[in-house]
C-alpha cells in the first residue's frame, strides 16, 4: 500500500516539475530579454519561437547546439541579424531552461 502512495506521490511531483520548468522557461525569456527580439507566432528581429521549434522538431541535438548558440551568438541561420552573445549574468542553466521551453513551442 506504501509503495502504491510513493509512487502516486512521485509522479505527482514529477509533473509538476515540469510545469514549474515551463513557468520558468517563459519567465526567464521574459526577464532576460529574449521577447525583445523573439515574438511566439511571428517574425520580428528574430524568428517567431514557433518557426524554431519546426525547425528543430526532429534534431536530438539541438538544445545543447542553441544553448551555445544563445551563450555566443550568432548570424546567418535565420538571415543577417546577428542575435548578440548572451549577457554574463545569464547562467548556462538558465540557457538550457530557455532553450527547451523555446523548443517546446508548437
Amino acid at each position: 500500500m506504501k509503495t502504491r502512495y510513493l509512487i502516486a506521490v512521485i509522479a505527482a511531483l514529477s509533473v509538476s516539475a515540469s510545469a514549474f520548468a515551463a513557468a520558468d522557461g517563459e519567465a526567464l525569456f521574459k526577464s532576460k530579454n529574449c521577447n525583445v527580439c523573439h515574438k511566439l507566432d511571428s517574425k520580428t528581429v528574430g524568428p517567431a519561437l514557433k518557426a524554431i521549434s519546426a525547425k528543430y522538431v526532429t534534431d536530438k541535438e539541438a538544445p545543447a547546439r542553441l544553448a551555445a548558440k544563445v551563450r555566443a551568438g550568432g548570424v546567418g541561420v535565420w538571415g543577417s541579424i546577428a542575435m548578440p552573445k548572451a549577457a554574463s549574468s545569464v547562467s548556462d542553466e538558465e540557457i538550457k531552461t530557455i532553450v527547451e521551453w523555446i523548443l517546446a513551442r508548437k
